[in-house]
């Protein structure tokens, strides 16, 4: 990344005028070459197509955390009534399970790691400090609570070698570094690598770049920040033109597009006519390029 780049703020660009109530999860499908994003509160999975501007909507009749693709076809759906599988073409849903037990308690974001498991967080819909916790989906479809006592348990991603793991508390303003084991997908030795100032928005959704540095959208703080998770030290802004952004994700043919979500939730009249944009989908070409997501790989 020049020097240019690691200093000059960038400005995302509308793309789809969704005016999502809570845009969330978004994820570009290495094959279908669809953005695949969520809009919890609306309770749907869209599916956007940047070719053609067509944006696909199915109901999950449920506030829906995120989205994965399975290989071999389809998608896992987080919803607060458990985690399913769903026919893409059709929007039919497949029960799964749901290690939830409370009723006031929903998925939130997640990924699948390279070994093809489905790691999936939760939070309280009163946001109350240590009600979440993490779990990981093995490929036969049994879950484990990995982390608890977490608040808004948020961006996750893995880097190339498979050896760490990325995780942002949203609550602590802080993203964490753990030692990943690609063979059992354990998780160990916990570190601060990037601490967001709260005065530039709250770490939500994030993502990673070839080089290895994060992309971490800013909820409140109107802005995706590039940091690099070796110094801590931010590389790059990209700002957009509504406070509450929530998730990014490269994409493209050549995935180096970021595409970014954001929120109409928590926005007042005024608020809103100021920023009439909040709730779409936007776009920026930032210089570097992203990985492709991973598939959940199971027999679910």
């Amino acid at each position: 990344m020049s020097k240019s780049q690691e200093t000059a703020d960038m400005e995302a660009k509308l793309v789809l005028d969704a005016k999502a109530t809570l845009g969330e999860g978004a994820l570009w499908h290495p094959e279908q070459h669809l953005l695949y994003w969520v809009d919890i509160e609306g309770k749907a999975l869209h599916l956007y197509d940047p070719a053609s501007g067509e944006d696909k909507v199915w109901s999950v009749g449920s506030r829906i955390g995120t989205v994965v693709p399975v290989q071999g076809g389809g998608a896992l759906v987080a919803l607060q009534s458990g985690i399913h599988r769903i026919d893409t073409d059709t929007g039919k849903l497949t029960f799964i399970t749901n290690p939830i037990e409370e009723e006031d308690i929903r998925f939130n974001d997640g990924k699948c790691d390279p070994s093809g498991r489905f790691w999936v967080g939760t939070m309280a819909l009163d946001t109350r400090k240590g009600a979440a916790a993490l779990y990981r989906m093995e490929k036969d479809g049994s879950t484990e609570q990995v982390l608890d006592n977490l608040t808004i348990a948020n961006g996750i991603v893995w880097t190339a070698d498979r050896k760490t793991m990325y995780f942002t508390d949203t609550r602590t303003q802080q993203v964490q570094a753990f030692d990943y084991d690609h063979e059992t997908g354990a998780i160990s030795n916990s570190r601060l690598v990037v601490e967001v100032p709260k005065a530039d928005g709250s770490p939500d959704g994030m993502t990673i770049d070839v080089d290895g540095n994060l992309w971490i959208a800013l909820h409140g703080g109107g802005a995706v920040v590039c940091y690099d998770p070796a110094t801590g030290k931010l590389l790059q802004r990209v700002t957009v033109p509504t406070p509450q952004t929530t998730s990014c994700a490269f994409g493209g043919e050549n995935l180096d597009t970021l595409y970014i979500t954001t929120a109409r939730e928590g926005l007042d009249e005024e608020k809103l006519k100021k920023y009439p944009q909040s709730g779409g989908l936007f776009s920026v070409k930032p210089g570097v390029r992203g990985v492709p997501a991973h598939y959940f790989v199971g027999a679910v």
